[in-house]
């Protein structure tokens, strides 16, 4: 095989190489993927506001406390609500960032995680 066909090969396996390494990287998360399933408007809040700290599986990204994938357990509605409103520690307040029913909503949706 010639020296050139040799690194033609090469950039072919390279390349094929890269491309299942993306596809892989566009996969559906965790096996469950349904930790954003909910109402339309109240997923779409979270994903504008919330996401960036408590992630796109509501695994947590910050810390320990930013886990929510089970905070209906722990937390009752009006304590999400007041969470949300008041903020607490480096979480910051969405009191004049959300609506009311942003806030409702999203708390609602929250407290059904257990």
């Amino acid at each position: 095989m010639s020296y050139a066909r040799m690194i033609h090969t090469g950039m072919k396996l390279a390349a094929a190489a890269g491309v299942l390494l993306a596809l892989a990287g566009c996969g559906g998360g965790s096996a469950g993927g349904d930790a954003l399933n909910g109402p339309t408007q109240v997923v779409a809040v979270y994903k504008a506001n919330c996401v960036s700290c408590h992630g796109s599986e509501l695994q947590g990204r910050v810390g320990p406390n930013t886990n929510l994938q089970k905070v209906g357990a722990r937390m009752s509605n009006s304590d999400i609500i007041r969470q949300i409103e008041q903020g607490e520690g480096s979480m910051p307040d969405f009191k004049d960032r959300l609506s009311a029913e942003e806030i409702a909503g999203l708390a609602e949706w929250l407290a059904g995680k257990k």
